[in-house]
């Protein structure tokens, strides 16, 4: 059986495209651009990779250039190949506690919750729409970012507020990058060998958050209301005191949305150090000596190993730590000076075996108090699972 898992944005629309006998990856690509000039689209299958500059106007177009060229480039004989079609959605509020069947009171709750994820939840209903008109008689799931963290209770998610802006507004944290963190359970589950376990998945990129997980079940994570809270991200403030925005706004003549715009844009890795939010800039830069890139790096390992001290005490110790996401996966010494720092909780790790990329590896020593893995996630492969089961 063929899956395809769609990643739709407000400008784009990623795919991989699944033979789930064997979760081989048939396809993957990315339309970028949509709505915009110089749209283009890449394919990748076998050794094969296409790049092309094309018109793109909308998501629709979209979706029908890359049926098109699944059956064009012989990559399928025909759309009928296609039996699932998955789709990331981002926020589900408190009402999606796992992956479901798309139907139309899904698609109008997408609409309705577009005011907690306003750039997110429109473009997800249109790569809905989009594939619907090609392929109406293929099932389509959904898997929420925000369904594995409902398992939180309500002393976590609920915040020291007025208890009616939860009753009202639905003020409580959501949590986010759930399918890379039920991903990373999995994963740990497998490499444990046993249900009952204590991990901390830390997916750090540009975006970043952790979870606490208890045998496979979110118990906390960073994220909450929105994607801007928990830890420094690459462009994103991170836990900040509220008091500084009306403090900003009256010394900059700001709005409300201006200052946000900039904590959630210009802040972070990016803001700190005034020159990039990629860590790897950040670390040549370090290189050089750039004392503003220095204090980025640090102030982003202290709030990542904060969190994960936190997370130790609330779990009552842990098994193991995993890095994933572009900078765990891939950043040798920001995962080094993260255990460091972790040195008083007995977290050793091998310095040889921390220089691997790309694949699934064990870091940590074999007198290591903590298991500590690096795991290379995988959403799209969870979003196809998921609609495989679904569609049963």
């Amino acid at each position: 059986m063929k899956i395809i898992s769609i990643n739709a944005g407000s400008s784009s629309l990623k795919f991989r495209l699944f033979e789930m006998k064997d979760e081989s990856v048939i396809a993957s690509g990315l339309f970028e651009r949509i709505g915009m000039d110089g749209s283009n689209f890449t394919i990748e299958y076998g050794k094969e990779k296409i790049n092309q500059e094309v018109d793109l106007p909308d998501h629709k177009v979209a979706v029908s250039i890359l049926l098109d060229k699944l059956v064009s480039l012989n990559i399928i004989s025909s759309l009928n190949e296609i039996q699932g079609i998955g789709h990331r959605l981002v926020h589900g509020k408190d009402k999606y506690r796992d992956s479901v069947l798309i139907t139309e009171e899904v698609i109008k709750d997408l609409e309705d919750f577009k005011e907690f994820a306003p750039l997110h939840n429109p473009a997800n209903v249109l790569g809905i729409r989009a594939f619907q008109e090609a392929l109406p008689e293929v099932p389509m799931v959904g898997v929420f970012d925000t369904a594995f963290h409902q398992t939180m209770n309500k002393e976590t998610f609920l915040y020291p507020v007025p208890y009616s802006w939860y009753e009202k507004y639905g003020v409580r944290k959501y949590g986010f990058h759930g399918t890379s963190h039920r991903y990373i359970a999995n994963m740990a589950k497998e490499l444990l060998g046993k249900d009952e376990f204590r991990l901390i998945s830390c997916h750090i990129g540009n975006g970043a958050s952790l979870s606490a997980i208890k045998d496979g079940l979110c118990v906390d994570t960073t994220m909450g209301f929105t994607p801007l809270s928990g830890v420094m991200m690459g462009t994103r403030s991170g836990d900040i005191d509220p008091s500084i925005i009306p403090y900003v706004m009256e010394k900059e003549g700001m709005n409300v949305g201006e200052v946000m715009d900039e904590l959630n844009k210009k802040s972070g890795l990016f803001g700190l150090s005034e020159f990039s939010s990629d860590m790897r800039d950040i670390i040549a830069r370090c290189d050089e000596q750039d004392e503003k890139s220095w204090v980025a790096r640090k102030k982003y390992v202290r709030r990542i190993v904060d969190y994960i001290a936190s997370y130790y005490v609330l779990l009552g110790g842990v098994d193991m730590i995993v890095f994933t996401a572009g900078v765990g996966e891939n950043s040798v010494p920001i995962r080094r000076e993260i255990c460091e720092a972790l040195a008083c909780l007995g977290v050793k790790i091998d310095l040889d075996l921390n220089n691997q990329r790309g694949k699934v590896t064990k870091i940590s020593t074999e007198d290591s108090k903590i298991l500590v893995y690096v795991i290379p996630t995988d959403e799209e492969l969870m979003i196809a699972r998921d609609t495989l089961k679904l569609i049963g």
